[in-house]
């Protein structure tokens, strides 16, 4: 996974040049200081009347780990974007003696220290140093950022001058942040011959000869020695499923379990800095750009080359069902486009975008205690992809619930919701399960088939519309149960060989029957007996195929003799013993037979043959 990282990193044009210290960036405010260190105003970045933006894009920003704010004891800020708390002691009490206000000025006065410090390689900086620097200048800072409703979180850079140019985007300073960065702790030191001392295990010793120099280990990447990282940078966006704000280790160890011959924090997986800055940049922007949230994960996927969009469904990218179509037009051909996809790789039409060779790389994460939590890794050929998600899209396939036509193909959410009440009851194993069976073509769980049926159930019996993409998700677990059999399909199949599912059937012709014979009744023949009849038809079928007469006796001849003849052709399908006691399996064959049958009475020729036998 780390070894991909890397390697989109390396050909990805937006993360050319990545470098340790550095970081893409995001400010929602600038303080505009005039070149005589005047303050000229807050100007906000970006759409300011978005609630979501998160301001300008600045991609080689200044940026410190953690190791290095906190090295030394001495307590750091970052330079030239931070917090309007840090930036102008926004929000900070000026009589607060606490601990946590005497922090907020530690910080910024070291805020303001870097300016004065850069400054010698880049002069215009002086002039923003006077402005922070200044309290009656900087409290007219804070009375415009209130005025303009900042937050103390909000991130705040410098503008040289209204309409000017913005410092963090000059190179100037870059050489004189390179070497403020070897002042500090928390990142390897220097390498120096090895000393004649005996090597610890687990440190890598000779290579082909020759000794490591001192404190090199085999890179966990390339395999290469380098001198690694003590620390790694943040993996950040997961706050929404569980991580911080501030971001998430993906590296590091901090218990004796883990903690080898003395090897902590993220050398017992040795990388150098160099590596590290390179996966979780690589890691960053594929969340902030591509990640989709699913319940309580985040889906991130890629590809080796590039995957065109199709122009219509604007999709060609077949993990297009994570819900970037927004209607049932646009699903359909969604829907299509995959399977187009599929038949150009298969007959060579794609061959000049090399599609038969690409392959995928999908990651599940979320955060936890600070840490990231990856849930599931997979990769595999781009074509072996495509093909489990046509599957995917045939196996979920069934009747609308009127009969008329196939139901438009489910997003992915759509169908885990299907098995809960609301969404907010998926449990992220789950879903990063059913995520793994779309991608892999994989069997349905039978946890999933139990959620669906108990949701199918409350639905029949509260007399609410049936969800298709949960009798879908039923079918498709015996297709992929039986997969070669032709037993399930779309629609009513008269030829299945389990009498369940027939007893299913005989439940729909019986309920729609009562209604046809004494019309909207309350709780009808389903709502009275359809738990009962799922679980041990042995015990209700009988009594309700003989309560039927009477409802036949109410009907006119044409339509009665119709009802007798679905009657009759069902129970020669059940034969001559009606099962006892329904396994769960068996339970959802029977709503597959309810609905579907149900489904084939709504249609236009089912309601015409009724009408010709009534006036026949």
């Amino acid at each position: 996974m780390l070894n991909a990282l890397k390697k989109f990193a390396e050909r990805d044009p937006r993360l050319k040049g990545i470098e340790p210290g550095f970081s893409g960036k995001d400010a929602k405010w600038a303080v505009v200081c005039s070149e005589d260190g005047r303050f000229a105003g807050i100007v906000p970045l970006g759409n300011p009347d978005d609630k979501k933006s998160k301001g300008r894009r600045f991609e080689k920003a200044p940026d410190l780990s953690q190791g290095e704010l906190i090295a030394g004891g001495v307590t750091k800020s970052h330079f030239l974007i931070d917090s309007a708390k840090t930036v102008a002691l926004l929000g900070v009490d000026p009589n607060d003696t606490s601990g946590a206000a005497t922090k907020a000025r530690a910080k910024h006065e070291y805020f303001v220290h870097l300016l004065q410090q850069a400054s010698e390689a880049m002069p215009q900086l002086q002039a923003a140093a006077r402005v922070l620097g200044d309290e009656a200048t900087l409290a007219e800072v804070r009375r415009q950022m209130t005025d303009k409703k900042v937050k103390p979180t909000d991130k705040v850079t410098i503008q040289l001058g209204v309409g000017g140019p913005f410092p963090v985007e000059s190179d100037a300073w870059h050489g004189w942040w390179r070497d403020y960065r070897k002042c500090l702790g928390g990142q390897p030191e220097e390498e120096e011959p090895q000393s004649e001392q005996a090597e610890l295990p687990g440190v890598v010793g000779p290579a082909r000869g020759k000794k490591p120099e001192t404190g090199q280990m085999l890179d966990f990447i390339t395999g290469k020695l380098s001198v690694p990282a003590k620390t790694h940078p943040k993996i950040r966006g997961l706050a929404d499923v569980g991580g911080l704000p501030t971001g998430d280790a993906l590296v590091g160890f901090d218990k004796d379990s883990f903690r080898s011959y003395g090897l902590d924090q993220s050398l017992n997986a040795a990388m150098s800095e160099e590596n590290a800055k390179a996966y979780t940049d690589t890691l960053n922007l594929l969340i902030r750009e591509q990640g989709h949230r699913l319940a309580g994960v985040k889906i991130i996927h890629w590809y080796d080359k590039p995957v065109p969009k199709d122009p219509v469904a604007a999709v060609d990218d077949p993990l297009a069902f994570l819900g970037e179509v927004s209607d049932e037009e646009k699903e359909l051909h969604a829907n299509e486009a995959v399977r187009k996809t599929l038949d150009a790789i298969r007959t060579g039409a794609k061959d000049d975008v090399n599609l038969r060779d690409n392959r995928y790389y999908a990651l599940t994460a979320s955060g936890a205690a600070g840490r990231v939590m990856v849930r599931d890794w997979m990769e595999g050929q781009f074509e072996d992809l495509v093909e489990s998600i046509t599957a995917w899209f045939d196996d979920l396939s069934i009747v609308r619930r009127d009969g008329d036509g196939i139901a438009a193909p489910p997003k992915f959410m759509a169908v885990l919701g299907a098995t809960v009440r609301e969404l907010r009851d998926l449990a992220p194993p789950f879903v990063a399960k059913m995520w793994r069976v779309a991608m892999r073509n994989e069997p349905i769980p039978r946890e999933a088939l139990a959620a669906a049926l108990e949701r199918f159930e409350v639905a029949v019996i509260e007399d609410n519309p049936i969800n298709h993409a949960g009798v879908g998700l039923m079918k498709a677990y015996h297709v992929r149960l039986n997969r070669g059999g032709q037993l399930m399909i779309a629609s009513v199949n008269p030829d299945h060989p389990e009498a369940a599912y027939h007893c299913g059937r005989l439940m729909a012709v019986l309920a729609q029957l009562q209604r046809a014979a004494l019309g909207d009744v309350g709780a009808g023949v389903v709502q009275r007996y359809y738990p009962a009849a799922s679980s041990t038809p042995a015990l209700v079928v009988g009594r309700l195929v003989r309560t039927a007469q009477f409802h036949l006796d109410k009907l006119e001849g044409g339509l009665a003799h119709w009802y007798e003849d679905r009657i009759a052709e069902i129970m020669g399908k059940i034969g001559d013993r009606v099962p006892g006691t329904l396994t769960l399996e068996k339970q959802s064959l029977f709503a597959l037979g309810y609905y579907q049958q149900l489904a084939e009475m709504r249609t236009k020729k089912a309601s015409t043959a009724e009408e010709g036998k009534n006036n026949g």
